[in-house]
């Protein structure tokens, strides 16, 4: 499985941007696809998943801010980020995983301003 991942960039605090997640290759129906992002200096942390039942779960710190969703037919996945704070800024990752295996994509930048 090969992930492609598009969107972040630099926006100002109380804005909104969009990532995007395209899963390709031998793509198990039953996976779990989402989102972890990693700070300087910080470990990475889970940000939202969802699964291709559609079982969600969200960080507490971006609940009611960040909405995950997917496109089971399309194999991709996508995290609507709203209210951003400066604390969200990170390098997000895409994430795959299903019975075989994990697979992470290749990390975009997400810069937020004060």
């Amino acid at each position: 499985v090969q992930l492609q991942a598009s969107g972040g960039g630099l926006v100002q605090a109380g804005g909104s941007l969009r990532l995007s997640c395209a899963a390709s290759g031998s793509v198990f129906s039953i996976n779990v696809m989402g989102w972890y992002r990693q700070a300087p200096g910080k470990q990475r942390e889970l940000v939202a998943v969802i699964s291709s039942s559609g079982i969600i779960n969200y960080a507490d710190s971006v609940k009611g801010r960040f909405t995950i969703s997917r496109d089971n037919a399309q194999n991709t996945v996508s995290l609507q980020m709203n209210s951003l704070k400066p604390d969200d800024t990170a390098v997000y990752y895409c994430n795959f995983r299903d019975t075989r295996f994990v697979q992470w994509g290749q990390g975009t930048l997400v810069t937020v301003s004060s």
